[in-house]
């Protein structure tokens, strides 16, 4: 298995829009962020941080998610979202996950995921879909 050093940082940026947004206040200047699309983020900037690190026929899944949305992010502004791991345990990844608009940290927290090779991984899933699990 690939090597993934402690320290390592990615970041990636997002243009708050309407299809990031929330919608349901009703209310047009209270569009936001949305707390599901700001942990989806998180978890994409932790895994395209890594992906590059992996052998090729891997990738990783999350399977922790513990982060706090701090403030609100309204349509038209940037976040930057970054990733750094902080621990490794054989295929374990353990990150600390931050979120910055143009103002301020809107969200932080910790992320875990688990390194797979996705042809096991898919072949476990769809045992599983099917009944034949063992």
């Amino acid at each position: 298995m690939a090597q993934i050093p402690v320290g390592t940082v990615h970041e990636q940026k997002l243009l708050v829009t309407g299809e990031v947004a929330i919608s349901f206040t009703g209310n047009e200047n209270a569009r936001v962020l949305s707390t599901p699309q700001m942990i989806g983020w998180m978890e994409m900037t932790c895994r395209n941080g890594i992906l590059p690190l992996l052998d090729p026929g891997y990738d990783s899944v999350g399977t922790v998610v513990n982060v706090r949305h701090l403030a609100a992010t309204p349509i038209g502004m940037q976040v930057t979202f970054r990733a750094e791991v902080v621990a490794v345990e054989d295929r374990r990844v353990a990150f600390k996950v931050e979120a910055w608009d143009e103002t301020e940290k809107i969200g932080e927290g910790i992320h875990e995921r688990f390194v797979v090779n996705v042809e096991r991984f898919g072949a476990k899933a769809q045992a599983k879909a099917t009944g034949r699990q063992g």
